[in-house]
């Protein structure tokens, strides 16, 4: 099993500092920096120690994973955000239940003991509501949802049409927004009835960087996308 640590990036210099020495080389077989156009010295100082960079064409997550499949090597993706909020200690534990047969494993904030420390009242009360939402209607059995932390089979993103447009175009052009496709691959999972579990992961607060969340256009958009795939894929 090989595996690929996607790192998201938009000016999280300091972060990247901080969280990236954490991060050792030997459990992954492939690391790349995804970067959305940082201008802080985000990429030189991931250039300069050693790691690779893609620098993304068009703005938002979802254009970050679809414009890096074709440099993706790995059987495995673990996406990972280096802003302080993903623990790096975490990534053996995912690596090791996704060795156990799963197609996919998340990192939640909210099983067992784990807590988000980054949440405030309105994204607390969101993740819990989408999540609950996504349980309700799509048959899932999820404590958090949403989260970007996370590891799961790349093939999955082809068998779930995560890399198509049609998922996202509407939602995006309704509430003029871009958004990322962790949502929809919980959605889809669930319908697909793929084997997926949960471990306890504690979101600690951001270290720098500029909060990019977009709270009502991405919440909409998303609660959109919830509502259209029940009618809409099979």
């Amino acid at each position: 099993m090989k595996i690929t640590l996607l790192v998201l990036t938009w000016d999280e210099v300091e972060g990247m500092k901080a969280i990236m020495p954490r991060v050792k080389k030997e459990w992954c077989d492939q690391i790349i920096i995804v970067d959305g156009g940082s201008t802080d010295g985000t990429i030189e100082w991931a250039r300069e120690n050693g790691y690779f960079v893609y620098v993304q064409k068009k703005p938002g997550f979802r254009h970050a994973y679809h414009e890096v499949m074709p440099y993706i090597e790995g059987d495995v993706v673990i996406t990972f955000s280096p802003d302080g909020n993903s623990i790096p200690e975490l990534i053996p534990d995912l690596i090791e239940k996704m060795k156990e047969g799963y197609d996919m494993v998340i990192a939640s904030r909210y099983l067992g003991p784990a807590k988000s420390e980054d949440d405030d009242v309105v994204t607390g009360f969101g993740n819990w509501f989408f999540t609950r939402t996504i349980n309700f209607l799509h048959g899932g059995h999820y404590t958090d949802a949403m989260v970007i932390f996370r590891a799961y089979r790349t093939q999955i993103i082809h068998d779930l049409a995560l890399d198509e447009e049609a998922g996202y175009r509407l939602a995006e052009k309704l509430f003029f927004t871009r958004i990322s496709w962790e949502p929809l691959l919980s959605v889809r999972a669930a319908k697909r009835k793929l084997k997926v579990t949960e471990i306890p992961g504690d979101e600690p607060p951001r270290i720098g960087g500029e909060r990019k969340l977009k709270i009502l256009q991405w919440g909409a958009a998303y609660y959109f996308q919830f509502l259209r795939e029940v009618f809409c894929w099979r």
